[in-house]
């Protein structure tokens, strides 16, 4: 069995094993392992433009970077085009990975696109920042960043 094969049957089995509504998910490193391995998948960044502005994205393969807010930036309002717009930009059985600060709109957003028929839908598990330590800090606690995997700051 191939390495990429291997990522696409963890990320299934943890999908089984935590009875996830979606295909799966894999932690940032194996996450980013796929990106390089299967140039036909696409990263999803669900973040506000605030997000990437202020704080940056991963850097990988421009084909693969779709950055589509899941909601918009200033009051949190859910993006009604979301799921029209994931219609337009990808093709329902293309594995896609979503992305965003710890993990939270990322479910969501694999959640919605699964119901919409994308039958090939993952969470990147951490976010790109993780979640707050003791202190309220992000980037010391998980996530894409901590983990060492390479982006582009503000």
């Amino acid at each position: 069995m191939s390495r990429l094969a291997e990522l696409y049957l963890q990320a299934e089995q943890y999908g089984a094993e935590k009875q996830l509504p979606y295909a799966g998910a894999l932690p940032p490193a194996d996450a980013f392992l796929l990106l390089e391995l299967d140039p036909s998948a696409r990263l999803v960044d669900v973040r506000t433009r605030a997000e990437l502005d202020w704080v940056g994205r991963p850097r990988i393969a421009d084909a693969q970077y779709i950055h589509l807010e899941w909601t918009r930036y200033p009051g949190s309002v859910p993006n009604p085009d979301f799921i029209e717009k994931m219609q337009e930009l990808v093709q329902p059985d293309t594995p896609v990975l979503f992305l965003c600060r710890s993990a939270v709109r990322s479910k969501a957003s694999a959640i919605a696109v699964t119901k919409a028929g994308f039958s090939r839908a993952f969470d990147l598990l951490e976010g790109f920042e993780g979640d707050r330590d003791a202190n309220g800090h992000r980037k010391t606690v998980g996530g894409w960043c901590l983990r060492g995997l390479p982006w582009i700051g503000a």
